[in-house]
């Protein structure tokens, strides 16, 4: 069997930092959605009151 030499590769600072506001952004969205989902399970409840 041939053994493929992994080549790791070299991320920049950039791609690194980028990386990791893209990884803030979506934690952030998704925790915008949660809170927006809750809000409008409450509008509803109100509503039925």
């Amino acid at each position: 069997m041939d053994q493929k030499s992994t080549k790791k590769i070299q991320r920049t600072e950039a791609q690194i930092r980028e990386d990791r506001l893209k990884a803030g952004l979506k934690a952030n969205m998704a925790k915008r959605k949660a809170q927006a989902r809750v809000r409008a399970a409450n509008t509803e409840t109100e509503e039925k009151e």
